[in-house]
């Protein structure tokens, strides 16, 4: 049964490093210690397959650590991988010279390991597999002159058919330098024969360079008596190509014990070595991109950081998310969307330095370090970042800048998660401030955080309350006068405030995710009162209710305006579901399937702050609206703006061609009214006839209404 030993003074990893190593194949033992000094007595008495150990320990560090365990007598060719976040060169020497066999890096990648560790515990195996033929070999050689001669010539065919058929260069070299045995797998490999080669310098073979440093470790294993911890080197065959292999050299020694000649083999790990790559790389790597991620972005921070200390600098970095990026796909599909990214990634990396790193984090959202740099620095890199991205987006139909938050080492953060958070607060604060700039972070910003943090606890906790609530604003006919429906306006009843709009609260519920649940609680409590206001002999009223763009990702608005039909008694044919062109245009099949199911149903849709996106009007024809509402940025100047008048009217016009009623929004003055009903419109809506109120205000309005009408 393999047996695998884990020195590391910390407990977590060496929990990590015993599951990964007991996953390598069924039947492996492991064992762990923290104290290296402890795992030194007990290899005293035991043998393992291989060794893993840390390099910084507080005890003792790991090259101590192995040159201890080397100088026991049982050690010397056993495996011992050092793990460590050291790259300098002369921490790597001193591990080799005490006898390390393999490093990894810190933080360890967990394929990595699985597989260098199966590699070496295979070649362990075939060490064993090999010193137990010659043990066997030797014991037969004992019994008689005769027997031996037999057994040996036996043995030795059978060990050299086994050796033939392994997978790994072996080969035997005498204290001079001269092959004295080569394998199948060694004169395949370098397209030679066994009498080519066998009592030839070794260089014969190997080459010149090759050779040389061949019969140079060879020596050492003379001159020692211990085989050398194996190691990695590329070889070239005759043809001048280079394959990776791992070596290990023991010596052979005769039956009086002196060393007769030295084994090499070499097990040929280029594949692993390339696989071992890819995964690297794709860990590290964005697969659209092949930016770098988040993870490469961290580590890349840390040995900046690091460099920063040592040489007094600093550097920025720059937390860059794309605005307006979903237009593009949802005007040219995600694929469009794809090429854009790439494009952009293209262009950001041409104006990198060497020193400086840009990744992807996910998303629209790119981080750029700058190197070596300070505040004044950092202002026209970011807005060459800004510029770059703007020219990517030229032609391409939709306006695409970019927001960029900006974060100094050391000031705004001493790590990598201190920075990437404070930089994504200065983010957002440009692009609060309309986007298309740059924003550095300051310490007043934390203070937003925990506010935003507030009123998102204070919203849940709304919903859990019922402290939201509707105000209803009447929608008029303008044919006949009358009021013929509202629109459902949520707004909030929050303690220590009063009533508080939506601009105060609905912009965080759609960032946050309450947005969903807020919006299931006003479709539920509109049809509700609708439903009063039927019961309590008001005349046929419609509801109107503003749908989330983000439910109708979800896939769910037909089962919910069902159950919240069903749970009311509302007729279908009372609601209207308001919807922006937003919502038409995130996935057009999906949303088109959705308004069907609700047709079927008999419920009522509308298009509200019609002309407000980047659509073209040709979508009007794929669904089946019934109302179409003229944005109030277009009615609050028709009396005096040329230009709104004519969209408005070519709205009107529009509508009407296709059989769709048209309503429009925000009519405040007599004046608007009267162009309104001299353009064609066919009902209104805005402060003229009432501004949001309690149910209870709209319903004395209705009634107020209808005995004029029976006086009229």
């Amino acid at each position: 049964m393999p047996l695998i030993v884990i020195v590391d003074d910390r407990l977590t990893n060496r929990n990590i490093f015993a599951k990964l190593a007991a996953a390598i194949e069924e039947g492996i033992e492991v064992k762990t210690f923290g104290d290296p000094a402890e795992a030194l007595v007990w290899l005293q008495d035991n043998t393992p397959h291989l060794v893993i150990t840390d390099f910084k320990m507080p005890q003792m560090d790991g090259a101590e650590f192995i040159r201890r365990f080397r100088a026991q007598s049982q050690s010397v060719d056993i495996p011992v991988v050092v793990i460590t976040v050291y790259e300098e060169r002369s921490f790597r020497l001193r591990a080799l010279e005490a006898g390390a066999t393999d490093f990894l890096n810190s933080p360890v990648d967990h394929h990595e390991f699985v597989t260098r560790a199966r590699n070496l515990l295979n070649l362990r195996k075939h060490q064993l597999m090999l010193a137990d033929r010659a043990d066997s070999l030797e014991r037969r050689l004992e019994h008689s002159e005769r027997s031996r001669e037999r057994a040996m010539r036996d043995s030795f065919e059978r060990l050299t058919q086994v050796i033939d058929t392994l997978p790994v260069m072996i080969s035997a070299a005498s204290s001079d330098g001269r092959l004295l045995f080569v394998n199948a797998g060694a004169t395949s490999y370098f397209c030679v024969t066994q009498s080519q080669v066998i009592g030839q310098p070794v260089e014969t073979m190997l080459g010149e360079q090759s050779g040389a440093r061949s019969v140079a470790l060879d020596r050492m294993v003379f001159q020692t008596g211990k085989p050398l911890p194996s190691y990695e080197e590329e070889i070239q065959d005759s043809a001048g190509s280079s394959r990776v292999f791992l070596t290990v050299k023991s010596p052979l020694r005769s039956a009086n014990g002196d060393i007769t000649a030295v084994l090499t083999s070499s097990l040929d790990i280029t594949a692993r070595k390339k696989t071992e790559a890819n995964l690297r790389y794709m860990a590290q790597h964005d697969a659209l991109t092949h930016l770098p991620n988040r993870s490469l972005l961290h580590e890349r921070m840390r040995r900046l950081a690091t460099r920063s200390r040592r040489s007094q600098s600093g550097f920025a970095l720059h937390l860059v998310d794309l605005d307006g990026f979903k237009s593009v796909n949802d005007l040219h599909g995600h694929s469009a969307g794809d090429r854009f990214l790439r494009s952009v990634a293209e262009r950001l990396r041409s104006e990198m330095r060497d020193s400086d790193t840009i990744a992807r984090l996910g998303g629209d959202e790119f981080a750029i370090l700058q190197a070596d740099a300070d505040s004044e620095s950092a202002v026209p890199f970011a807005r060459r970042l800004i510029q770059v991205i703007s020219e990517c987006a030229e032609g391409g139909g939709a306006p695409i800048t970019a927001s960029i938050g900006i974060a100094l080492h050391p000031t705004d953060g001493q790590d990598a998660e201190d920075l990437l958070k404070n930089a994504d607060m200065a983010m957002y604060r440009a692009k609060g401030e309309g986007g298309n700039s740059y924003c550095f972070y300051v310490s007043e910003m934390q203070a937003r955080a925990r506010d935003s943090a507030q009123l998102d606890k204070e919203m849940r906790r709304a919903l859990a309350n019922r402290e939201f609530v509707l105000f209803y604003q009447p929608q008029v006919d303008l044919a006949s006068g009358q009021i013929i429906g509202a629109e459902a306006l949520v707004r909030w009843d929050r303690p220590g405030f009063g009533i508080v709009g939506p601009n105060v609260f609905l912009p965080h519920a759609e960032e946050s995710g309450l947005m969903i649940p807020l919006n299931e609680w006003v479709l539920n409590e509109a049809c509700r009162e609708a439903k009063r206001w039927e019961t309590i002999g008001l005349p046929d009223l419609r509801i109107g209710v503003n749908m989330s763009p983000l439910q109708f990702r979800k896939r769910t608005v037909p089962l919910l305006v069902a159950q919240a039909l069903g749970a009311s008694g509302l007729s279908p044919s009372r609601l209207d579901l308001e919807l922006t062109e937003n919502i038409i245009l995130q996935d057009i099949d999906s949303v088109a399937a959705d308004l069907r199911q609700m047709i079927d149903l008999g419920v009522h849709v509308s298009i509200d702050d019609f002309g407000t996106g980047y659509s073209s009007l040709n979508y009007i024809k794929r669904f089946p609206v019934d109302r179409i509402k003229i944005d109030r940025s277009f009615v609050r100047n028709i009396t005096t703006d040329a230009n709104d008048l004519a969209i408005v009217r070519a709205v009107i016009t529009l509508g009407h061609s296709l059989g769709i009623k048209v309503v429009a929004e925000g009519v405040e003055t007599t004046d608007q009214l009267t162009r309104m009903r001299a353009e064609g419109c066919d009902e209104v809506q805005g402060y003229y006839f009432g501004k949001p109120m309690p149910a209870d205000e709209y319903v004395t309005l209705v009634r107020n209404q209808n005995r004029e009408a029976r006086r009229a």
